[in-house]
């Protein structure tokens, strides 16, 4: 086995299939897999809009460790995957998961600002003038 990190999917004997960036480690005996920020694909179909996506979810919620070791008796198979759609996802979530929230803080750049009640004038004029 190649000592080099790579992209796999996992099926471990619990019937998991997992996906993270994997390091394998050779130790006397036995060999272990690093896993970095493993996670788990769902394809979610949404009926309204017609169409499938992706949902991805870290494989162990409660650790907050990105680090994890799997001995190589748990693991059923391991491909590889290359493909850059898949990659791309992974590496999305990984840019979003490090984030603090979803809110973008409100600038002059961003147009007008104003209070409520301002706005509200403002708008009882636009909306009687036409």
């Amino acid at each position: 086995m190649n000592t080099e990190e790579f992209y796999a999917s996992i099926k471990l004997v619990s019937g998991e299939e997992i996906f993270a960036k994997v390091t394998p480690c050779e130790e006397e005996t036995r060999t272990l897999l690093i896993l970095d920020t493993p996670v788990v694909y769902e394809t979610v179909n949404m009926r309204h809009m017609g169409v499938s996506a992706i949902k991805v979810e870290p494989w162990m919620t409660l650790g907050e460790d990105s680090m994890v070791i799997v001995n190589m008796d748990k693991v059923i198979t391991i491909s590889e995957i290359t493909d850059e759609s898949i990659l791309s996802i992974y590496n999305r979530y990984l840019k979003d998961k490090d984030r603090e929230s979803n809110q973008t803080k409100i600038n002059q750049s961003m147009g007008f600002l104003s209070s409520i009640s301002d706005a509200r004038v403002s708008l009882e004029k636009i909306y009687k003038g036409s």
